[in-house]
């Protein structure tokens, strides 16, 4: 008998939210191979385990609307998956990788992407009623990760674009202190991409962005990969810069309109 039949015959459904945690646990298990990976030194294989994991944590999220199987259950072993995969798996990857040479400082320092990515994802938790579908508040723990799983792989091999050099440990420091800050922050970036027409049709220019980006990936691998991820980093800071911008502005508009309001009426008052 199926387990399929069984719940059939015990008069219980199979739950809707059994097939998205089934890709959510994939990804906690492809996070734990990749710290596996690390600990065996095969640096290489710990970055593609870590993508795989970023794989099956979009399908979960399709998974999920697609079978309608949004539960806080599955909101939970998605949010805990994602601190091992997208947190702990990098860290020690960098740390193994580069950090390991400066003692203490390399230890604070490698620990600053899973620190962040647990109180980015616990902060998610908390805010899930209202958190926009169009934009993540703050650098998603996925898009860390692989920013610094593509700077690993981009060092160990040899790129026609980038100077012998350019990607070492010196720039690894600051960017991972950039990547960690970026993750408790409330900038706004760019939600996940939603295969639909609908998204389609509200988003072209970003549907565009996210299909020459995968066309960059398949041509040129990791550094394909790393332009996207800077083109996306830069797109969600250049987008901040512009809201408070028109913030500031905003502002500045009424603390004039209402002097001159003010003004307006004292003139208009008899003498």
């Amino acid at each position: 008998m199926t387990a399929a039949n069984r719940f059939r015959w015990s008069g219980r459904p199979l739950p809707r939210a059994a097939v998205p945690s089934l890709f959510t646990l994939m990804n906690l298990f492809c996070g734990f191979v990749a710290i596996v990976q690390v600990y065996e030194g095969q640096l290489a294989y710990a970055c593609y385990l870590i993508v795989l994991a970023g794989f099956f944590d979009l399908l979960d999220g399709m998974m999920a609307r697609l079978a309608q199987g949004q539960s806080l259950f599955g909101v939970e072993l998605d949010s805990l998956s994602d601190v091992v995969s997208f947190g702990a798996a990098p860290s020690l990857l960098v740390y193994a990788f580069a950090l390991s040479e400066y003692g203490v400082l390399g230890v604070v320092v490698s620990a600053l992407p899973v620190l962040c990515a647990a109180v980015r994802l616990a902060r998610y938790n908390l805010a899930i009623e209202d958190v926009s579908q169009e934009y993540y508040s703050g650098l998603p723990a996925p898009v860390q990760a692989f920013f610094l799983i593509t700077f690993v792989l981009c060092t160990m091999g040899e790129s026609w674009l980038l100077a012998p050099g350019m990607l070492d440990a010196g720039v690894l420091i600051p960017l991972v202190l950039v990547l960690s800050a970026l993750m408790v922050t409330t900038l706004p970036f760019e939600g996940a991409p939603k295969p639909t027409a609908a998204y389609l049709a509200a988003r072209p220019l970003a549907a565009a962005s996210y299909c020459v980006a995968i066309v960059l990936i398949l041509v040129l691998r990791e550094l394909g990969l790393l332009i996207g991820l800077v083109a996306y980093l830069l797109t969600g800071i250049i987008r901040a810069l512009m809201r408070a911008i028109h913030a500031v502005r905003r502002r500045r508009s009424t603390t004039d309109w209402v002097p001159a309001q003010e003004r307006q009426q004292d003139e208009s008052a008899p003498g």
